[in-house]
């Protein structure tokens, strides 16, 4: 990865106006925001820079207005969890470029914090319209991206400003690429991977591209089953997505090559129903499942043999659950390898981050998240990260 300037390289910013693009594309019920993760991930740079007396005009986007003014999108809804998370006052304005903006920026006193519209509301956001950037920058004396969760869009707030003011990292943007580039930039190794989830479709480039990464995959979820599928077994009424058996054998062809190990569970927990506790419900081989039952978890051997495996590594990166986590006992080899992935780093011996909205959910129902070196709560950015992929909004940082 290469360098990019943080907060640690601003001079004196009193009374400069600072851009500060972060993520408030926040859940809402009834008008109400109902998690305020977002706003806290991004208050050490916005306060940071208030404290250093610089005016904070904050930069996000909120659903998909597609280019429309969208009274029920408008950013004013969310300002008021911003200042109860911030305790700090918080102005709006309803623009993001022109006399109001420039206005804003006047009454505005050193220090001051406001939030600009929706950048969606503008056709030009998406476009990554050199216009639409200029206007915008022409009120700012330097960037801050402090959303790496809109990192792997080329939009004119994610990118385009960092080519015309002077573009900087914010706390949160700093803290993910540093947790990162130890993850698989430059990683110690051994290192190991868990992806899970449902399907094999929406992670095969992941697959495919951690294969030639790391030293242990670790496949779990639905997506196992096609590959156990496509090793000849058995797996009865499970999901699997059978015309892509094919593509797990070609898969596991490529990590045979590349020296990587893939691991999956020889021992299943199965039921007849997907049900909580159901009573068909019973562990066994691989090989034994019923023509009539459905795999929704490793069994218990899977995620002891699992967790020696984590023991002989360095550094983990995990996307994704083992089983059908949200309903018990299917939550059960998740929890086990999760909080021995804990421990170990709680020792000192790995090195662990992990990513997505399902993965986050899956430890913090473990009650380990806090005990992770490092949780993104990026999605599609995360993804597009551990495929291999340029993230526009991180290259544009970079020196």
């Amino acid at each position: 990865m290469s360098a990019f300037k943080t907060l640690d390289d601003l001079g004196d910013v009193n009374g400069k106006v600072a851009l500060v693009r972060v993520d408030l594309n926040l859940p809402m019920q009834d008008g109400a925001v109902t998690d305020d993760t977002r706003i806290r991930a991004a208050a050490p740079t916005i306060l940071e820079l208030s404290e250093k007396g610089a005016k904070v005009l904050l930069l996000a986007h909120f659903g998909r207005p597609k280019g429309e003014r969208v009274p029920n999108q408008s950013l004013s809804m969310v300002v008021g969890a911003v200042e109860t998370t911030l305790g700090k006052e918080v102005m709006f304005v309803p623009e993001v470029t022109g006399d109001v903006v420039k206005q804003a920026v006047g009454i505005l006193r050193a220090g001051d914090i406001a939030i600009l519209e929706n950048t969606r509301f503008w056709k030009g956001e998406e476009k990554n319209d050199p216009e639409l950037a200029a206007a915008i920058a022409a009120n700012g004396d330097f960037y801050v991206n402090d959303a790496f969760s809109a990192a792997h869009r080329a939009h004119a707030t994610t990118e385009g400003l960092a080519k015309v003011l002077p573009a900087y990292a914010g706390r949160s943007m700093q803290a993910e690429l540093e947790a990162l580039e130890k993850a698989l930039g430059t990683p110690e190794k051994p290192v190991a991977a868990v992806v899970g989830g449902a399907k094999v479709s929406s992670k095969l480039d992941v697959l495919k591209h951690l294969v030639t990464q790391v030293d242990h995959l670790i496949i779990g979820g639905g997506m196992a089953n096609t590959f156990l599928a496509a090793k000849g077994v058995d797996v009865g009424k499970s999901l699997c997505e059978h015309d892509l058996t094919d593509t797990a054998n070609e898969i596991l062809a490529t990590a045979d090559g590349a020296g990587c190990t893939v691991h999956l569970p020889y021992d299943v927990v199965v039921s007849k129903e997907f049900a909580a506790n159901p009573p068909s419900l019973r562990t066994c081989n691989v090989h034994e499942v019923a023509a009539d039952e459905m795999i929704l978890d490793a069994g218990p051997n899977a995620a002891e043999t699992l967790g020696d495996v984590l023991k002989n590594c360095r550094t983990l990166v995990w996307n994704g659950p083992l089983g059908a986590f949200e309903m018990e006992p299917f939550d059960a080899a998740t929890v086990a390898l999760a909080k021995t992935a804990a421990a170990l780093t709680a020792d000192g011996s790995l090195v662990s981050v992990a990513g997505g909205g399902d993965t986050v959910a899956a430890l913090n129902h473990a009650g380990v998240a806090q005990d992770f070196s490092y949780i993104s709560t990026a999605g599609g950015a995360f993804l597009e990260w551990m495929e291999g992929k340029e993230l526009p909004g991180v290259a544009a940082l970079e020196v």
